[in-house]
């Protein structure tokens, strides 16, 4: 919850919830500055992993050692999306519809979903680097 945030952008919860839900939208979660550096099917695996972290049925959910075991081999996925034609087309519309409803064609895939994210700011973020003890904590 971030209450500094405009109003319908607080809870990254519920803004995310439909873009989980459909196969075509759920790449609008995916941070822009991967820039298609990233595994579509470790993509996919953790959008659903995500969906079932956030049943509304907390028996339904995951535990955490099965979230540990779901994510253990994504970053080992080679698909990278850059080189998926479904990723370049979902590129193309990204960039369509939104230029097409801002007037500006020269606006870039990168800026735009950025700003589509409630939680960018304009500092630049870093991914945190894994704990080396990670994988004694099963």
């Amino acid at each position: 919850m971030d209450k500094n945030r405009p109003n319908g952008e607080h809870n990254l919860v519920e803004w995310a919830r439909p873009y989980l839900g459909e196969r075509r939208k759920f790449y609008k979660l995916i941070d822009p500055r991967l820039e298609g550096r990233f595994s579509m099917r470790g993509a996919h695996k953790a959008a659903q992993l995500a969906t079932n972290c956030l049943s509304r049925d907390p028996k339904a959910r995951p535990l955490m050692s099965e979230i540990y075991e779901a994510l253990k081999p994504l970053p080992n996925l080679k698909d990278m999306a850059c080189k998926s034609p479904y990723f370049q087309a979902m590129q193309s519309e990204r960039t369509g519809s939104n230029s097409s409803r801002n007037g500006s064609k020269g606006q870039s895939m990168r800026s735009l979903s950025i700003s589509n994210s409630p939680y960018h700011q304009n500092q630049p973020h870093r991914s945190p680097k894994p704990s080396p003890n990670l994988s004694d904590k099963r």
